[in-house]
């Protein structure tokens, strides 16, 4: 139980470093995925490297899925024209 919330408070620093908002589900999405996937492991398998394969497989897996939910926007910038042209949004 130690380790995991060494985890935790690791994944939690880390936040701090996110550049984005995809980052930061990203990084969100690992670390809730990680702590309820050692949770789900230790208690299916009763045993500590079930929680360890556990929390590596739902840091993964919430990764993924936080990164890919991140709220994207519309962003535009505006051309020598004068008209606006949809950009992908970097924030």
């Amino acid at each position: 139980m130690r380790r995991i919330a060494v985890v935790a408070v690791i994944g939690l620093a880390l936040a701090g470093c996110a550049q984005s908002r995809r980052d930061y589900g990203a990084v969100g999405g690992a670390v809730v995925g990680g702590g309820t996937g050692a949770v789900v492991g230790g208690l299916a398998t009763r045993s500590v490297g079930g929680a360890v394969a556990g929390g590596v497989i739902g840091a993964a897996a919430g990764s993924i899925v936080g990164a890919s939910v991140a709220y994207r926007g519309r962003c535009y910038v505006r051309l020598a024209s004068g008209r606006l042209r949809r950009v992908p949004c970097y924030y």
